[in-house]
């Protein structure tokens, strides 16, 4: 919520509707008569016949016109920015639509990065209690400092890999900052982990109909954006035609010549302009209206194909990703069962010590790896979500699990 309100590259969208928005009223006003307010005053120094006058003469008067769109070309200008001002309600929906999904997926690797720090310091309890123990054997002459120098081996592993995840999770929470138009903050790195394992994965549909793809913002914008580009060449291409007005005015004329007795004046008129010489600006803008028209179908078919690619790429990592951590799991349930049976044979004495590091080592691997599988697929998740222009209504659906099983 704080990213949709307060994210300063949805801002700046909204601010381009706004432009939008101006520019649709500005063609809008331009089928609308206009209507101004004039003066004007003058004096003459002149000889005449009776001798040399002097004249002064002061004129206010209403001025009114109107352009006859006989042809549509405003019309179609009208239209066109329509169609681009709701482009960029589309636009600025698309950023939103960024933002949310960019917020969550760092909301997600962050608290990742926390399971992964909680898990590790678990990790690191661990190993210093086995440094103790095998300090204490080496004491009584039971061990030698070689297990000890391999239990320490094994402690600094783990105590280094905390100051790199304590890094990561203060860089993932400013950037969480900066996508909720916040300043930077320290964030407490001391969390347990349980936050991340609460995060609910929603249910997949087996299948998706295509239609949710139009309710994508990049799609309608596209869209939108083609149908604008239409709107323009048609413009373009009536602007060949004689454009026809009509102007009006009337006012009073103060003039010392009648004794300061004004009289009325009016005018009532029409004129057709037709282009004949313009040096060839006609032909440029239409051209590049032109290239503009045929850019607009290539973009939109883009658009389609890469929201297609989107779907479908999210749509195989719900499955692919669901395998690996089936497999994850029952690895890391196998890994567990490796490490008692490595620690009961070196505590009756018929194994080293140092398998018992390696199923440590192999299963503080095994639970980082379930961290990162799950935390992809809640990322791709979200991914799912941003493809479909922000999610579906699964009611009534099969998911993908029960479909597979």
């Amino acid at each position: 919520t704080a990213a949709l309100a307060r994210n300063a590259n949805l801002q700046v969208a909204g601010t381009r509707v706004a432009a939008a928005r101006a520019q649709l009223a500005a063609a809008d006003a331009a089928l609308q008569p206009t209507l101004g307010l004039a003066a004007s005053t003058g004096v003459t120094h002149s000889l005449t016949a009776s001798g040399i006058t002097t004249s002064r003469t002061a004129q206010p008067q209403l001025q009114a016109s109107w352009e006859a769109d006989v042809w549509g070309r405003l019309a179609d200008k009208t239209q066109a920015a329509d169609w681009q001002y709701r482009a960029s309600q589309a636009d600025r929906d698309a950023v939103a639509l960024t933002v949310a999904a960019t917020t969550a997926q760092t909301y997600v690797d962050l608290l990742a990065r926390e399971a992964q720090l909680a898990q590790t310091r678990q990790t690191l309890q661990t190993r210093t209690e086995a440094v103790k123990l095998a300090r204490d054997q080496e004491s009584v002459g039971y061990s030698s400092q070689l297990q000890v120098s391999q239990a320490q081996a094994e402690l600094e592993s783990v105590q280094q890999q905390i100051p790199a995840l304590e890094l990561a999770i203060a860089r993932q929470y400013n950037a969480l900052q900066l996508l909720a138009g916040d300043v930077p903050a320290r964030r407490d790195t001391a969390a347990s982990g349980d936050a991340f394992a609460a995060l609910h994965m929603p249910a997949v549909p087996v299948s998706l109909p295509s239609e949710l793809l139009r309710r994508r913002p990049d799609l309608v914008q596209a869209e939108l954006q083609l149908a604008a580009s239409d709107a323009n060449l048609r413009a373009s291409r009536a602007a060949y035609l004689p454009q026809v007005s009509l102007s009006a005015s009337a006012g009073r004329l103060f003039a010392n010549a009648l004794g300061y007795n004004p009289i009325n004046v009016w005018s009532l008129g029409g004129s057709v302009l037709a282009p004949l010489l313009d040096g060839g600006r006609l032909d440029a803008q239409y051209d590049a209206a032109t290239a503009q028209r045929d850019q607009a179908p290539f973009a939109y078919r883009s658009a389609v194909l890469t929201a297609l690619n989107d779907v479908e790429n999210a749509l195989v990592g719900v499955e692919r990703l669901q395998t690996q951590m089936q497999t994850a799991e029952r690895r890391r349930a196998v890994l567990a069962q490796t490490l008692r049976y490595a620690k009961d044979r070196y505590e009756a004495g018929y194994a080293s010590y140092l398998e018992q590091i390696d199923a440590q080592r192999n299963l503080f691997q095994a639970e980082i790896e379930l961290i990162n599988l799950r935390q992809s697929q809640l990322d791709n998740q979200i991914a799912l979500y941003r493809a479909l222009g922000g999610g579906w209504q699964a009611d009534g659906l099969v998911p993908v699990a029960q479909a597979t099983h």
